[in-house]
């Protein structure tokens, strides 16, 4: 895929999908959730099975970070499922992203000098 198939300002090289259950979803709350999800600078992509009680995120780490849309989840009355695996998920999710940021900044650089050249 090109950039050019993503929503603004969102990136393939820092683009990631995440799953996370949640709880406090409910038919009143769920198109605003999605809609104010959607609307934040990053987001390329939510989805909601409700089967499952599993939101689909597809997004930018360098623009936004899931404690950005956890915000967005609580103010309506949802949250993550308090379960050990989804936890897990969150804080690997969250290490994931950062790391992905991080990278996305680094300027690579190589020691690798033809000899007698100067280094300026």
């Amino acid at each position: 895929m090109s950039d050019c198939e993503h929503r603004p300002g969102v990136k393939e090289a820092t683009l990631v999908v995440r799953n996370l259950r949640l709880t406090g979803v409910d038919n009143q709350n769920l198109e605003t959730l999605q809609t104010d999800i959607v609307k934040l600078f990053g987001i390329d992509d939510v989805t909601y099975n409700e089967k499952s009680e599993v939101i689909y995120l597809t997004y930018d780490v360098s623009h936004i970070n899931l404690e950005n849309i956890e915000e967005v989840i609580r103010k309506h009355g949802a949250d993550t499922h308090n379960d050990w695996w989804t936890y897990i998920k969150v804080n690997y999710y969250q290490f994931v992203d950062q790391n992905i940021k991080d990278n996305a900044k680094h300027q690579p650089h190589c020691c690798h000098k033809v000899p007698g050249t100067k280094t300026s």
